[in-house]
């Protein structure tokens, strides 16, 4: 077995990563992440990006400024599946809480599906501590390129940063 060190960064996400962004989501999950990124433009949100040397995303997620007072709302965040497991969503969470306290803030929220214990587990060891639970929704891109809305259950989680 060879273990393979990979140097990551983050970065704002931009419109040129999309392209190498499939793994994320469908093309219609991608359109609504160009609409994010233009409210990244103004300031009421942080998209960012984790890439290696290649500078191409292997993770990706959101911050959101607007949703509570006071609170970065982490949304949308990913990590390609072939590299799950590996740190990098961990490197994620932490790039998007040091954006959160860059900005004088010291409280990040997100949602996780009741049904992806995983993410829920990560989230746990990095500190959050659930509170509430509420239903969620969006619409989802079937293969077939229709639009469904998929409903589902999310746990609320918080954590208090240093």
């Amino acid at each position: 077995m060879v273990n393979v060190v990979l140097k990551l960064s983050a970065r704002d996400l931009v419109h040129a990563d999309l392209a190498s962004c499939g793994w994320a989501g469908s093309d219609h999950h991608l359109a609504g992440v160009t609409q994010q990124l233009e409210r990244a433009r103004i300031g009421e949100v942080d998209y960012l990006a984790v890439c290696p040397a290649t500078n191409i995303p292997v993770a990706k997620g959101g911050i959101d400024y607007q949703v509570k007072d006071g609170v970065g709302t982490l949304w949308q965040l990913a990590v390609h599946p072939a590299l799950q497991s590996c740190g990098i969503g961990t490197f994620l969470i932490e790039a998007a809480e040091l954006r959160i306290r860059s900005r004088g803030l010291r409280q990040a929220e997100l949602a996780v599906e009741e049904n992806n214990p995983r993410a829920r587990a990560l989230y746990e060891r990095l500190g959050y501590v659930a509170y509430d639970s509420q239903p969620d929704s969006w619409d989802e891109q079937a293969p077939d390129g229709s639009l469904r809305r998929y409903e589902t259950m999310c746990t609320l989680m918080r954590k208090e940063l240093a």
